[in-house]
């Protein structure tokens, strides 16, 4: 009974919520004609109070067509990546939650509501949908291990976070959104996304999506091998710029160790018979050792640079309202009572 009656209130509690928001969802599109209509509809039956935005990307078929008849909210961006699509959406669209996801009908609609729940009840900032395979053609074994390798070496730089960083069903709140400065040009968003959360050290959670075959006719623009090495590139570019005493440590280390490696046979030899007879080895191991000392000094500077730079970013994301504020149920407005002298 105790049990039925805590339902009941979280879940009044949780409609009021939603209603309290503004709920948006943002489609990324290219060339989805095969898909967008279903995206759109199951998107609209899962949140209903949610308004519908679907960007697309200099599509060549009927999926601006497919888009607006299905009830959506078209916009354009003519400059092709999906980092430059996200970059405008995020500019353009205002809400208090922004559900973004991918417009090729892989990921489920019906874990919409639940993501946006945990994100106003635990007041999140980031709710990542994880990727459950529902067939074995669905989630490729080499794409499985590419995004367990590259989130893997994510949060051993970064810390702890998304365990699928590469996913395309995301739930942001506002803060976040308004917070982030994107960079990024195509598909390699996905990181820089899970990267800024991690750096703000915001909270964040994942909820478990089943993701499922592509449909008929539709075409992946995932490319395994060129996509693969921009998110490294990508993972390394980040770290240079938000750990760069990590990053320039590493690279001290590595010069360093290969100034040793040079040096140790010079070094023998000279104690052996007082002469230095591999005088250029003996000189790039200097070089090299002297470039390992400045590199270990530039990241001690870029580091202190670092943290005054989070720290304003920290700031800017605590000036902007979290979720909760909005998602918090209004008190009526009552006329405090009269004190009566005497009383």
């Amino acid at each position: 009974m105790n049990q039925s009656l805590r339902s009941n209130f979280q879940s009044f509690h949780a409609n009021q919520a939603f209603d309290a928001l503004e709920i948006a969802v943002l489609i990324p599109c290219y060339n989805e004609a095969e898909a967008i209509a279903k995206v759109v509809k199951d998107f609209q039956a899962a949140l209903p109070t949610a308004t519908i935005y679907v960007y697309d990307n200099n599509s060549t078929d009927k999926t601006v067509i497919r888009a607006q008849a299905a009830g959506a909210i078209v916009r354009r961006e003519p400059r092709q990546g999906k980092g430059h699509v996200v970059r405008r959406m995020f500019a353009d669209v205002e809400a208090d939650v922004y559900l973004m996801v991918d417009g090729d009908d892989t990921y489920d609609a019906t874990a919409a509501p639940e993501m946006v729940r945990l994100m106003t009840t635990e007041c999140l900032d980031l709710v990542n949908g994880t990727r459950s395979a529902v067939s074995t053609t669905a989630y490729r074994p080499g794409h499985k291990l590419g995004n367990m390798m590259l989130s893997g070496l994510v949060q051993k730089i970064f810390g702890t976070g998304a365990t699928d960083m590469l996913s395309g069903y995301r739930v942001f709140s506002n803060r976040f959104v308004k917070s982030f400065p994107i960079m990024s040009r195509g598909f390699e968003i996905e990181t820089e996304l899970t990267v800024h959360a991690l750096e703000l050290q915001m909270p964040l959670d994942e909820v478990a999506s089943s993701f499922r075959d592509r449909p008929e006719g539709s075409e992946s623009k995932l490319n395994s091998i060129r996509d693969g090495v921009r998110i490294l590139r990508t993972i390394l570019r980040l770290a240079r710029h938000e750990r760069p005493l990590w990053f320039f440590s590493l690279v001290a280390g590595l010069l360093a160790i290969a100034a040793l490696g040079l040096a140790a046979p010079v070094i023998t030899e000279y104690f052996a018979t007082g002469l230095v007879p591999r005088l250029p080895t003996a000189v790039l191991s200097a070089s090299l050792m002297i470039i390992a000392c400045l590199s270990g000094a530039v990241g001690m500077v870029l580091d202190l640079v670092t943290r005054a730079r989070q720290e304003a970013k920290r700031m800017q994301y605590l000036s902007i309202p979290g979720v909760a504020t909005k998602a918090r149920p209004q008190p009526t407005s009552q006329k405090p009572k009269k004190l009566m002298v005497g009383q």
